[in-house]
């Protein structure tokens, strides 16, 4: 029985970062989004020549776990490192991407006046805006689960190279690091 349990316990976490991994090698969909002040910007045409981290939700409930990034993300990545630290700088793009769609859609307007009051001024650059049809990007990037939040990182030409879902983890950091570092 206890050998049962733990084969299906392979199998299950097989299953769950197979999904992730069909999406490795492919070519991320361009995206159309917003940054605070409206400004577009176009994935992955604007962020070609260097890697880019992206994290995308789509559902209220994946906030939590998609707030559990930021922090580590912007001090690992974004924060101006000086002095002895200068030389450990990354030079990637970063951004974390709400999507507005459906119903929601008519939301986007109230939520980037909201970021503009609420999140930090030094994070703001970092956020962009998605509105728009789910499906596209539910289908190519295997959105399964609607309650988590999605990372991907794409490599210089904008082909995703990671994808992971769900909270922080220094593991998952630690993927990302050693993919970026040149």
């Amino acid at each position: 029985m206890k050998l049962k349990l733990a084969i299906l316990s392979l199998l299950s976490l097989a299953l769950f970062y197979t999904a992730d991994a069909q999406v490795v090698g492919n070519s991320f969909p361009a995206l159309e989004a917003e940054t605070v002040e409206d400004a577009v910007v176009n994935l992955p045409e604007d962020t070609k020549g260097k890697y880019t981290l992206l994290g995308m939700a789509y559902s209220k409930k994946s906030e939590d776990d998609l707030n559990t990034w930021f922090s580590p993300v912007y001090n690992k990545f974004i924060r101006e490192n000086t002095g002895l630290f200068a030389s450990f700088a990354y030079d990637v793009n970063v951004y974390f991407i709400p999507m507005f769609t459906g119903v929601n859609a008519a939301a986007t307007g109230t939520a980037k006046n909201k970021a503009m009051k609420n999140i930090d001024a030094k994070l703001l650059p970092y956020i962009l805006f998605y509105k728009g049809k789910l499906k596209p990007y539910k289908d190519s990037l295997e959105f399964e689960k609607r309650d988590v939040p999605y990372f991907f990182v794409l490599d210089k030409v904008g082909k995703v190279i990671y994808a992971t879902s769900g909270g922080y983890s220094e593991k998952k950091m630690s993927e990302i690091e050693e993919l970026i570092e040149e």
